[in-house]
């Protein structure tokens, strides 16, 4: 994209972000990628070298925990160290800024909630929590050492995080406050996601369906492209970037 092109559609998405009533963002893994936390799906994504059905259906943690536990393990350790990039804080300030009402979020690495952010909707849960598989009991994350996997509770039962596995179903409330958001909102802002996963690849489709302007911000065009109002091709921290200091001007 010409460099023209691009600032041209950042002003006309910060002036329509700072003149909007309503703005929600539904955010995927390629927001996070410039926190050096790599997609599941695509190049180099966590399932090119685990099998999503071997390792992460909801069955697995209990067939073989251990197995389960080094995919586990990889990754939780890969979001406690990752620190929130550009896009993650302009969000956060936009909220402050009373410009945006909540992010739904298909990520599971709590980027949002470090940068700042209170109204979180974690579409497929967080790595915040683990919960036993035997008693129920829950573990703040960070109390717990992933030394020796897999990890275990009190009483015996393996732990698991509390986000969502392939075969489990979506907490009910997510949806719910999800499609609260989506029909309610003027703008949505989709950043960094294919738009293949669903049911959370309907939200912007149900806010275009009332009315809602379509932002979107990716490197490369997905299943959104053709139904969104403006689509920026660029890295996520630096577009946020560039909208926010439009926005302050």
């Amino acid at each position: 994209m010409a460099n023209d092109d691009f600032e041209k559609l950042v002003r006309e998405a910060a002036r329509i972000i700072a003149s909007s009533q309503s703005s929600v963002a539904l955010t995927g893994a390629g927001i996070s990628v410039e926190s050096d936390i790599p997609p599941f799906r695509g190049k180099h994504g966590l399932w090119e070298r685990y099998d999503p059905e071997e390792y992460a259906h909801i069955t697995s943690p209990r067939k073989d925990p251990g197995k389960v536990w080094q995919m586990l393990g990889e990754l939780l350790l890969i979001c406690r160290d990752a620190q929130p990039n550009e896009a993650h804080n302009s969000l956060a300030r936009l909220e402050k800024m009373n410009l945006l009402d909540g992010i739904i979020t298909q990520n599971i690495d709590g980027l949002h909630q470090k940068a700042g952010s209170n109204e979180v909707v974690e579409f497929h849960g967080g790595n915040s929590t683990m919960s036993c598989m035997e008693c129920g009991t829950q573990y703040h994350t960070k109390e717990l050492s992933l030394e020796i996997i897999p990890p275990r509770c009190e009483c015996g039962g393996v732990l698991r995080p509390d986000f969502v596995f392939f075969g489990e179903a979506i907490p009910h409330s997510c949806i719910e406050r999800s499609i609260k958001l989506a029909s309610n909102c003027e703008v949505m802002i989709i950043i960094g996601t294919t738009g293949i996963v669903v049911p959370s690849a309907q939200m912007p489709y149900l806010a275009k369906s009332t009315g809602a302007v379509l932002i979107e911000i990716n490197p490369e065009k997905s299943a959104f492209s053709d139904i969104v109002d403006i689509f920026i091709q660029g890295k996520a921290a630096e577009t946020m970037k560039s909208i926010m200091s439009n926005i302050k001007s």
